[in-house]
């Protein structure tokens, strides 16, 4: 089973909590995030692999389970971001522009602007890169023009 984003699982477990009801199965929850109830089973059947069978799960019962997984997955990227990674070309160069990193890292199902993305150092670096290298080839269109 592939493990889910960090993103959102966190929007999940904010959903949850702030529904403030005993029992959450994921349509309700679907409609608080806007999110797919079937596309919600899936990412959190990494914790309860039953999730997708009954959509009349209480989501309530995950919510230990998510907090701690989130603990987890901080310590463990505060430990990997001690290291500074340096940015390489094959990491760049899979984008062709600026819009297309928006489109490939900051969209959901259906196209949709994903708001609750968070970039990491590495994603910001890319986009600095991306933006430099466009404002670049703009100048020097420009002054061929001239």
């Amino acid at each position: 089973m592939k493990e889910p984003k960090v993103s959102d699982v966190k929007k999940y477990l904010n959903g949850i909590l702030k529904i403030n009801k005993k029992y959450v199965t994921s349509e309700r929850l679907s409609k608080f995030v806007g999110v797919y109830p079937e596309i919600i089973s899936e990412h959190l059947s990494y914790f309860e692999p039953t999730l997708q069978m009954d959509p009349e799960y209480n989501l309530m019962e995950l919510v230990p389970t998510l907090k701690k997984w989130l603990n987890d997955q901080e310590e463990n990227k505060t430990l990997v971001s001690t290291k500074k990674a340096s940015l390489k070309k094959k990491d760049y160069e899979q984008y062709d522009s600026v819009s297309d990193f928006i489109y490939k890292r900051m969209t959901i199902v259906g196209g949709l602007l994903d708001r609750n993305v968070v970039l990491s150092d590495q994603d910001l670096r890319i986009l600095k890169k991306l933006v430099s290298d466009e404002q670049a080839n703009r100048k020097n269109k420009k002054n061929y023009r001239s």
